[in-house]
């Protein structure tokens, strides 16, 4: 209860940001929203240490999700050159200072993380391709998998130093966790029907799964909005129910004799092992006990384990996954840093190690393939990913023969689900409001144009503005891109320069680079630097209201050509809608500009932006052109919002 209230309290008054897995967070950023401290310093102390006290306290998470979301901060950390505010900085980093190579560096954290939780290096890059990053390139590959391969030697060496026990349990198991390659791996076609039906249970468990998760999450989002004081309260009740099972559940299973080639290893006393003897007498084990009573890992060992067909009652091992399954989704959500693998594998091990067992006579798979079959379809219909998962899979059992059977379940269980809802992160990302752009357009924008749903009024600036024409401008709108507009003499008519960036105006006024007239010459690329255009880090960007400017500077000009973006992005205002969200996300973009297709008008239309590709905005606007049946799920969602 102690090690539970401290990574609430952590949460709770320190980082907010920091509960959960942090997954769906690390997978907004990388598709392109940068909500506040996701990544912040305070949000990475938090999370590690947060991690560390929740798993210690016997809750039923695991520390890959945190992982992923530790190794984003800290790229984030590095991306923005360290941390002003806690005296951190490192002018080598400055290069990073954009949008585009700050997030190249928390794709590669991020992958950093699965590989430093799963020991899986190649599952590391494949996740952070699969699951993480919205934008992918050639570059990017190499350079998380150069990341993950420095991680995997990293984690070699401190498993070397550890043995014999020098580091606690750390470094048992090496960089294979859970060996399980001496098994047999032969099958046929009855086997592979087996698997099938493995595979259909997984889907129609992960898709309850996230029904559950999703519903008792709206329900802690209403508790912990009350304050941090009930988030805690959430917490030490979840811990309370989660010792009453640890420790009464066992009661429900007898005892059983010790095998013969265990020898001194059962029952196990006083150190972690697999036979644990929980009011049992000598030379017998409780085999509930030895699932609750020791760590994670040791838990999927136990039910990864080849060659044990009578080590577990088929009683016991419902009982767990029953328990397991329900701990796992009441305890994601409350204010500790959890993440979904760990649950998920344990309650899939189980049922997968139940199906083994009365499948028996049907197949020559053994119940501990079974069990990692029955995980993988458990993974599948939650987190639907396939190739990563396949591959982090494999890297932890180190059972390349199984390759066949374990990508026919993920399928299987992925295909199943998609039946009925989303991946547990994609609903989480829903849930919480962010404005995720998907891979595919929906239908009903191949109805629309792009100039359909720009926002307006359109605020734009001539190519040499009066000073005070943009304070004002900064002032009354919360836009972070505005049009610059060429007239006389730089051309014939009005015509479309290019876009300017908020905090770009931001830098040039806080430097006061002013001329006196229209007609004078520009010292901005005389006077700022590059790396004084560079992205803020977090909450370090320059604030308007802090500005100083006099009644005479309100009169002066800025030349607005030398921080004009003079190659952005334009579309034709009689695109359709579809294409221009595809390119919009596909470049990653954070602003369109709609130009129109007939000369003689405004040089520019508008502007889209990530708002104006929303579901809730478009079908606002224009509510006829999805059916009837579906206008009441987005308005629900857009309430919500």
């Amino acid at each position: 209860m102690i090690l539970a209230i401290a990574a609430a309290a952590l949460c709770a008054y320190i980082a907010p940001a920091a509960a959960g897995s942090g997954i769906p967070e690390v997978k907004a950023y990388l598709n392109g929203i940068d909500a506040p401290s996701i990544l912040a310093t305070r949000t990475l102390f938090v999370k590690i240490f947060g991690s560390i006290f929740g798993v210690a306290a016997g809750f039923v998470v695991g520390k890959e999700g945190p992982m992923v979301h530790t190794g984003a901060c800290i790229a984030n950390l590095l991306g923005q050159g360290g941390s002003t505010k806690y005296g951190l900085t490192w002018k080598g980093f400055r290069q990073f200072k954009n949008d585009r190579d700050r997030r190249d560096l928390i794709t590669c954290g991020a992958a950093a993380g699965v590989a430093g939780a799963f020991r899986a290096p190649v599952g590391g890059v494949l996740f952070a391709l699969e699951e993480a990053a919205s934008w992918w390139r050639s570059a990017l590959l190499w350079r998380t998998f150069f990341t993950t391969a420095v991680v995997a030697v990293v984690l070699k060496c401190f498993t070397e130093y550890c043995k014999d026990e020098k580091c606690g349990l750390f470094g048992e198991g090496g960089l294979i966790m859970f060996e399980v390659n001496y098994a047999k791996p032969s099958y046929s076609i009855p086997d592979i029907l087996v698997v099938i039906f493995l595979g259909v249970v997984g889907g129609l468990l992960g898709s309850l799964y996230n029904y559950l998760v999703d519903k008792v999450l709206r329900v802690y989002s209403v508790i912990n909005e009350k304050g941090p004081i009930f988030k805690i309260i959430l917490v030490m009740i979840i811990s309370f129910l989660t010792s009453c099972c640890s420790f009464g559940v066992p009661w429900l299973s007898k005892c059983m004799p010790c095998p013969p080639q265990a020898g001194d290893q059962c029952p196990t006393v006083g150190r972690s092992g697999h036979y644990k003897n929980f009011q049992c007498p000598p030379n017998h084990y409780n085999d509930l006990a030895s699932l609750f009573f020791t760590t994670n890992d040791d838990a999927i060992r136990n039910l990864f384990i080849a060659g044990t067909d009578k080590r577990f009652l088929l009683s016991s091992l419902l009982i767990f996954f029953v328990a397991i399954y329900f701990l796992g989704i009441i305890t994601y959500g409350i204010a500790i840093p959890s993440g979904l693998f760990i649950p998920v594998i344990l309650a899939g091990a189980s049922y997968g190690r139940v199906a083994g067992s009365l499948l028996s006579p049907f197949t020559v798979l053994d119940v501990g393939l079974f069990a990692l079959l029955g995980a993988a379809s458990f993974l599948g219909g939650t987190m639907r990913m396939t190739v990563s998962l396949c591959v982090i899979l494999l890297e932890l059992t180190n059972n390349l023969l199984m390759l066949p059977l374990v990508m026919l379940v993920l399928l299987i269980s992925k295909s199943v689900a998609d039946c009925f809802n989303k991946g547990v992160y994609d609903q989480i990302v829903e849930m919480k409001g962010l404005p995720y752009l998907e891979a595919h357009a929906e239908p009903y924008m191949r109805q629309l144009a792009a100039g359909d749903v720009v926002s307006s009024p359109l605020f734009t600036f001539c190519g040499i503005e009066k000073v005070g024409n943009i304070v004002h401008t900064l002032k009354v709108t919360r836009h972070n891109g505005f049009p610059v507009i060429d007239g006389p003499p730089f051309s014939d008519g009005a015509e479309l320069c290019g876009l300017v960036l908020r905090y770009h105006l931001l830098v040039v006024l806080k430097h006061k680079v002013f001329m006196t007239n229209q007609r004078g010459s520009s010292s901005i690329l005389k006077k700022l630097s590059a790396d004084e255009f560079g992205k803020p880090g977090a909450g370090k960007g320059i604030m308007l209201e802090e500005l100083e400017i006099s009644e005479e500077e309100m009169e002066m000009y800025v030349d607005l050509h030398p921080i004009t973006n003079r190659s952005s992005y334009t579309v034709l205002e009689t695109t359709s809608l579809a294409k221009a969200a595809i390119l919009f996300r596909e470049l990653g973009l954070r602003h369109l500009l709609v130009v129109p297709k007939t000369l003689g008008g405004p040089p520019v239309v508008g502007i889209l932006t990530r708002h104006d590709l929303m579901a809730e905005h478009v079908l606002g606007l224009y509510p006829h052109c999805v059916p009837e049946r579906k206008q009441s799920y987005y308005q629900d969602t857009q309430s919500r919002l």
